[in-house]
């Protein structure tokens, strides 16, 4: 999409988020606590509250076993839960912040955060946390990324958990061929060539050239660089000659040492491609680790953490963290903040995240026996909390984000697969439009 384009969308948006704003100054709420204009009150800390669940029906079962534990710990607070599929959560905020409604906590995730908090609807959090239990038990990382999803300067988030990216290998067909564990990007690549025989339809890796391509495409190339941050000032780092170079070394691996298919993968068609047992190694993210379990065993492959440079030094972008937010119109934020607490203490954030199959936010969770016997999870918590990982913050802030990282460019990424276009001209026009995303977003906040 040219620039140009991208102007007239971020007009469209502002005109329709001052309709917004304009509505919410004298909203009022029907079935939940307001709409985003409303200042809403600290209540007694008792009574009623409504819990809005951004990812209901996957994880309806275990919220209500939180709640269940929340309301005996807690008589005199009731939760109403209420399910939202996950592709319309979105939109089922955005209709409350118009229109009134907006629960008293809620599901909130990092993709969506910045959209719901620069429209007025979040309480901000850092009170709060500093004089709670939970201040110094919950991940640094995650509450960074949280921060910075929510705009960089107040925490619209507490964390629940996280995914993380993950390297898949299959260690019956490492050791046949005398390789080491792939644990640094020199140990990949050569895995990579080892591994492959075109002949014989076996190949080194599998990667992900379509939807959702451009995060892990990124994730390689900041990887193999060694560059900490997404912007050097106001201006993006994605086109810097390290992480050019970086990505140009992965994306020479398609048709080389994976198979032609790899620039139409999804990621459910990558994995399934993986899992038919004839492909050395996978970068994906925690969520697969059933899906590996169930074709290949649990003996046939282990899951690690993204390589790290020669000296040991990992870096990673962010992951999208799952999380709970506050809304500023909820009548009882008192009764709202107990329930955030309750659900991401050591016991129940443990409990949340066994069931979900993701890394807790709450670190003394993190020692559990569940998370130390699976041990993708057990190395991805390491690696996300250890001092020698360096974690480059997307931009999920940005309102243009999504579309920049997805149908903008998922093509163009495709392009360099296929050869029609360098990596170099791909992250210049990619810079380009961060730039002037960033640019805007700067001149509004």
């Amino acid at each position: 999409m040219k620039i140009s384009m991208l102007r007239s969308r971020r007009a469209a948006v502002a005109v329709a988020l001052g309709s917004v704003l304009a509505l919410t100054a004298t909203a009022c709420g029907d079935d939940g606590s307001g709409a985003a204009g409303d200042k809403g009150a600290e209540g007694s800390g008792k009574g009623e509250i409504t819990f809005w669940d951004n990812n209901g029906g996957v994880r309806t079962d275990i919220w209500k076993e939180v709640i269940d534990d929340f309301e005996r710990a807690n008589p005199d607070i009731k939760v109403t839960y209420v399910g939202i599929p996950a592709a319309s959560a979105q939109s089922k905020y955005d209709t409350a912040i118009q229109g009134g409604g907006l629960p008293d906590v809620g599901g909130v995730g990092t993709a969506m955060l910045a959209e719901v908090a620069v429209q007025g609807a979040l309480e901000p959090l850092d009170g709060r946390l500093e004089k709670s239990a939970l201040k110094g038990r919950l991940s640094e990382n995650l509450l960074e990324s949280s921060r910075a999803a929510g705009g960089g300067k107040e925490l619209y988030q507490i964390p629940t958990s996280s995914n993380n990216g993950t390297l898949w290998y299959r260690t019956d067909l490492f050791e046949q061929a005398g390789l080491d564990a792939p644990t640094t990007w020199e140990k990949f690549y050569e895995a990579a060539d080892k591994l492959t025989d075109r002949s014989r339809n076996r190949f080194g890796f599998t990667t992900r050239g379509g939807e959702g391509s451009i995060a892990p495409a990124l994730d390689a190339a900041y990887g193999q660089a060694g560059v900490t941050s997404f912007w050097k000032g106001d201006k993006t780092t994605v086109n810097d000659p390290k992480v050019v170079a970086g990505l140009e070394k992965f994306l020479s691996l398609y048709k080389k040492d994976t198979p032609s298919a790899d620039v139409n993968n999804d990621f459910t068609k990558m994995v399934a491609q993986w899992d038919s047992g004839t492909i050395g190694m996978l970068s994906h993210n925690l969520g697969s680790y059933q899906d590996h379990l169930k074709a290949l065993g649990p003996k046939k492959f282990r899951g690690l953490p993204n390589p790290t440079l020669a000296d040991g030094t990992r870096v990673q972008v962010s992951n999208p963290v799952d999380g709970m937010s506050v809304f500023k119109s909820s009548k009882n934020k008192a009764a709202a903040w107990k329930f955030v607490e309750f659900a991401v203490s050591h016991a129940e954030n443990s409990k949340f995240n066994k069931a979900a199959g993701q890394i807790p936010a709450n670190t003394e969770a993190q020692k559990d026996a569940w998370v130390q016997e699976a041990e993708p999870t057990k190395l991805a918590a390491a690696a996300l909390n250890g001092a020698g990982t360096k974690i480059v913050q997307l931009p999920y802030y940005l309102p243009d984000w999504n579309t920049i990282s997805k149908a903008d460019n998922e093509p163009n990424l495709q392009k360099v697969m296929l050869g029609k276009m360098s990596a170099k001209a791909f992250l210049d026009l990619l810079a380009e439009q961060l730039n002037e995303a960033q640019a805007d977003w700067k001149q509004n906040h």
